[in-house]
């Protein structure tokens, strides 16, 4: 055999083992699950929306195209916690919305008319007093509950939709959010959010109404009626996604909360 002929062989030999690993690692390669991307990755960490699969009548962010919704949750809905910038903004949100300059424009116009507050005088000058001041509790009433309440109080700040059973039962729920609320892992708690807040407010309104409106009885009635109010809105909301559903034949899902 002459050494050309040796050093074929030894290339060949090389190659067979060469070609032999290579099918080897690709064999059990092949047996392995496919790794993770980035994207995968994060899917698995990230917390997202859970949406309940039933396709039921859902919130939207705004009540008839206009009212501000962006605290309201469809029935069956998972959401990751809040953060406290979070809580802020919606309450932010729901005080400078481009509706809530109208509704406080219609709350102030009822006021004015059956001159709520005498002080305020009449004409021009006295519905923009009206107007104002009503603005301004719109304001404390949304932060001091939607918003510092519950970072100050660990609470999540939204409604979430019950969305079944009867009559009673549901709005027996939503009447009761005014007490009854969920902490930031999940858990029913008291609604000092609520409670304290709504107080908190008309407290702090007091400071800005005539001095015959600072006293602790009209502090305490506006307290009162700030609560029955939200407790009312919580039950309409209950029902908005069906009187959007029966109205306009609506299951859109409010799949973008504000953040």
């Amino acid at each position: 055999m002459t050494l050309g002929s040796v050093s074929l062989d030894a290339q060949q030999l090389m190659d067979v083992a060469v070609a032999e690993s290579s099918s080897a690692a690709a064999t059990a390669q092949a047996d392995l699950p496919d790794a993770p991307g980035f994207e995968a990755q994060v899917s698995q960490t990230a917390p997202k929306e859970k949406v309940d699969p039933d396709g039921g009548p859902q919130q939207t962010k705004r009540i008839a195209g206009i009212m501000p919704n962006f605290r309201s949750v469809s029935a069956g809905t998972v959401l990751p916690p809040q953060t406290a910038g979070e809580k802020i903004s919606i309450a932010a949100h729901d005080t400078f919305d481009y509706s809530s300059f109208i509704i406080v424009a219609i709350q102030a116009g009822i006021s004015f008319n059956s001159k709520s507050y005498p002080e305020f005088h009449q004409g021009v000058m006295g519905y923009s007093r009206y107007y104002w001041h009503t603005f301004a509790d719109t304001a404390d009433e949304n932060f001091m509950v939607g918003g510092l309440g519950p970072v100050l109080f660990h609470q999540d700040s939204r409604f979430y939709t019950l969305g079944h059973g009867g009559v009673v039962k549901r709005l027996t729920y939503a009447a009761s959010r005014v007490v009854i609320s969920r902490s930031n892992s999940g858990k029913p708690v008291f609604n000092f959010a609520e409670v304290v807040g709504a107080g908190a407010a008309a407290g702090l309104s007091s400071v800005y109404y005539p001095t015959v409106y600072r006293d602790w009885t009209k502090v305490g009635q506006k307290w009162l009626t700030s609560m029955i109010i939200d407790s009312a809105n919580f039950a309409f909301k209950e029902y908005w996604p069906d009187i959007n559903h029966k109205l306009f034949h609506s299951r859109k899902h409010n799949a973008a909360q504000m953040q």
